[in-house]
């Protein structure tokens, strides 16, 4: 497994890196599936606070106290959930945010978060007190770094134009280039972007012909659509699982590409294909059959 570094920081994740959100609510159960990870040579645990209203946390912290110090663990801030139980709501308050990141560690079994992360945004969010909030708990040792998860233009620019952040968290696959127009200004901030649905739901897995015949299309494709890129895909590079580890690890200002496992049979099958991606040399002929759009909204 190789490890690339973070933006400008001296953080260095492995490039397939465990979303833990998929985890199951059981420590017995999720347990292994993180041990295979770790053994495997992935380093890089994304969860938040969000996540079954806080016990994914438990779990991720109960699974890798023994760990703790080899592996990079991020978690993130912002979302809310209401006195019911019945959604959650925005606040990016300085004062949630600190709050926020006590009730984290305490979860998380842990003095400190390698990277914190602001889980989403709105144009309404006052920036300045956001990176304040930041930079203080960074400077209290809190943190080791912070970042945004957040796939609206508008809230990420002014966040990285105006702050230190080292990372953006963005939806990104074949079937999904909205992000590719902002990589580079992303780069020349500093920071690094991490991937998230890259395997677009299972589209971009093995199970393509299957997941496809039963979908009505994903993002701007029609179902027509999916199954000719998807099986042309295979055509070019054998394997679509491959293929997409490959296409989304091309990019320099890619850090890491997150990917979720309920069981040990998922993660391995990623760990298969990322070494058979190692393997594809002639990824980037894939833009020429594949869409390139853009974020409509949030610009």
């Amino acid at each position: 497994m190789r490890n690339r570094k973070v933006g400008n920081s001296t953080i260095e994740i492995s490039e397939l890196s465990l979303g833990c959100m998929s985890l199951p609510t059981n420590v017995n159960e999720a347990k292994p599936v993180i041990e295979l990870a770790i053994d495997r040579g992935m380093n890089y645990f994304d969860t938040a606070d969000l996540y079954d209203k806080g016990r994914n946390e438990e779990i991720v912290g109960e699974c890798l106290k023994a760990y703790r110090h080899n592996i990079v663990l991020a978690t993130k801030v912002g979302n809310v959930w209401n006195p019911d139980g019945n959604g959650w709501h925005w606040d990016a308050s300085p004062a949630h945010i600190e709050e926020g990141l006590k009730e984290s560690l305490l979860r998380l079994k842990t003095d400190y978060i390698d990277i914190y992360q602001l889980h989403g945004g709105t144009i309404d969010d006052s920036w300045h007190e956001i990176i304040y909030a930041f930079e203080k708990l960074k400077k209290e040792g809190l943190i080791r770094e912070y970042g945004i998860s957040s796939i609206r233009p508008n809230v990420f620019n002014p966040f990285f134009k105006n702050s230190a952040a080292i990372s953006n968290m963005m939806q990104y696959s074949i079937l999904d280039r909205r992000a590719e127009e902002w990589f580079e200004s992303i780069q020349n901030s500093g920071a690094s972007v991490v991937t998230r649905g890259s395997i677009a739901k299972g589209l971009l897995t093995n199970e393509w012909k299957t997941r496809s015949e039963n979908s009505n299309g994903y993002m701007s494709y029609s179902k027509e659509e999916l199954v000719e890129v998807l099986r042309r895909i295979e055509e070019e590079f054998g394997d679509v699982h491959a293929a997409s580890l490959a296409f989304n690890l091309s990019h320099p200002v890619i850090a890491s590409t997150v990917i979720g496992a309920r069981n040990e049979k998922q993660l391995l099958e990623n760990l298969s294909s990322y070494e058979k991606a190692q393997q594809i040399s002639n990824i980037e002929s894939i833009k020429n059959f594949v869409k390139l759009d853009v974020y409509a909204e949030h610009r």
